[in-house]
């Protein structure tokens, strides 16, 4: 009898030891408040200084993040190289990202490790969340509370890239299905895809919608006429395949709900995004946030919030990367 009581004592002990140790770890916003207090302001700065040099460090960093959290979870694995180009950046859905944005967390991650108080005690993945937070605003997005105390990972590999990030040709269900798997709603969805408001794509990611989208139609029916005609004019059939065209072609330097307005007008440059007005199942979202420029902003931070938890290493998990681009 007392050894059972001994089990069922030693059992409740180690649950309360793991509910507390899964509560110190959780992400909170002032995690750093005693190890480097003014990280918010040394990130913001390079941040700041970055953009000042070139517009592509805003559209570079947000994307930067998402194809981070949507593989391995936000853990910065994103950033690490590879010697034999086999590392996340290397799979051909990340290799279009813009080295701007490594360039800007590595910038912000020197300004915090410059501070003899805060050297070796932000991870690489923190800094990409404020920096992400940061660009938002620089281009007249909201300014949001950042939840911090993640972890880097120690593993990128191009393998885990396949198949774990949205694609221009999706249809709802199947973008449903992906930010699902991360527990985000289809509202978190159409909210960050609202992110397509900047930023840009080489026409190879949708010639298929403007040149060859079924035999009956060349120009894919969803999308507005005039508005294909001058993608035609842009993107012409032999083009280079470097030439990019604006994501958003009324206010592509605006974080605004712009986004949403052009879908309305079958402006939707991907399938992914046209899908988001033309499926009546999101359509009523997408009303809401061209309407109401208020209801989209705040449904950005609920979202980038959520995305920010995703797979989150915390507290004695990875390691806190001295130089974002490798493992210690």
């Amino acid at each position: 009898m007392e050894n059972q009581k001994f089990i069922v004592l030693s059992i409740c002990l180690s649950l309360l030891i793991t509910i507390a140790s899964a509560q110190n770890s959780q992400l909170r916003q002032n995690f750093y408040q005693n190890s480097c207090p003014n990280v918010e302001s040394l990130v913001r700065s390079a941040v700041q200084t970055k953009f000042s040099q070139t517009f592509v460090t805003a559209p570079a960093v947000l994307r930067l993040m998402f194809h981070d959290c949507f593989v391995r979870g936000c853990d910065a694995s994103v950033l690490l190289s590879s010697p034999n180009n086999n590392a996340e950046k290397d799979h051909p859905d990340d290799i279009s990202l813009a080295g701007d944005g490594f360039d800007t967390v590595a910038k912000a991650k020197a300004a915090v490790d410059s501070n003899p108080r805060c050297r070796n005690k932000v991870s690489c993945a923190d800094i990409l969340a404020l920096a992400t937070r940061d660009v938002v605003a620089l281009v007249g997005g909201p300014s949001y509370s950042v939840e911090l105390g993640r972890r880097d990972g120690r593993i990128s590999t191009k393998a885990s890239v396949q198949r774990k990030l949205p694609h221009p040709t999706f249809n709802l269900d199947q973008l449903n299905s992906m930010f699902a798997s991360h527990g985000l709603s289809q509202t978190d969805m159409i909210a960050l895809s609202g992110a397509h408001t900047l930023g840009f794509a080489h026409c190879g990611r949708f010639s298929n919608r403007i040149y060859g989208f079924s035999p009956t139609n060349r120009i894919d029916p969803t999308l507005n006429l005039q508005y294909a005609l001058q993608l035609r004019q842009m993107c012409p059939i032999n083009v280079d395949p470097r030439i990019a065209i604006n994501m958003d072609p009324t206010t592509p330097r605006q974080f605004d709900n712009a986004y949403y307005q052009n879908l309305k007008n079958g402006k939707g440059l991907f399938n992914s995004d046209q899908v988001l007005f033309t499926d009546s199942r999101s359509r009523g979202t997408v009303n809401l946030f061209a309407s109401n420029n208020g209801a989209f902003r705040q449904a950005f931070v609920t979202a980038i919030t959520k995305l920010g938890r995703v797979g989150a290493l915390t507290g004695n998990q990875g390691e806190i990367r001295r130089d974002c681009s490798r493992v210690n």
